[in-house]
């Protein structure tokens, strides 16, 4: 693959250099052999001086930038673990209005919607059970609440 070769004894020393000078034991490896593919690439530009230098002093920077990226991501980590789930200011606010709004557009449809509406919504009741209790077909049921529902919007947003 190339012309740099390098003894298994020299590749163990190299290991045992980075390990002690990274002090990241099981990377040391990693580590070298990362070093060794910059060195590959690197000769094929300007010379090195000393070839055995140049891959524990690359696999030292590539464990600064690992350490470096690591406290980068916990830093993210951190940043979203602290972000506010509050609700914003303005939701705050517009919630009270709202629901003035709604209450007083439940106020406005046909008696059976206003009955409809919150055993659907607040009680989770299915069409065909709302339909059932009342003694109407479910289809009534689905154009009341369809009504209701395209009403609704509009009104709590006081249009």
């Amino acid at each position: 693959m190339t012309d740099i070769a390098v003894g298994r004894a020299l590749w163990n020393d190299l290991v045992c250099q980075i390990a002690v000078r990274t002090r990241h034991y099981d990377d040391a490896e990693d580590l070298l052999h990362t070093a060794y593919l910059k060195l590959v690439r690197y000769r094929a530009q300007p010379p090195v001086d000393t070839v055995a230098a140049f891959p524990v002093r690359t696999a030292i920077n590539a464990s600064i930038d690992n350490r470096r990226h690591s406290r980068a991501l916990k830093n993210v980590a951190i940043t979203q673990q602290l972000e506010d789930s509050a609700p914003l200011q303005d939701e705050v606010v517009g919630t009270p209005i709202r629901l003035v709004r709604t209450k007083a557009g439940l106020d406005k449809p046909q008696p059976r919607t206003r009955q409809i509406v919150p055993m659907h919504k607040l009680e989770g009741l299915k069409y065909n059970e709302i339909a059932s209790r009342l003694g109407i077909s479910t289809s009534a049921v689905e154009k009341r609440m369809a009504k209701a529902l395209l009403f609704l919007p509009q009104r709590t947003e006081g249009r």
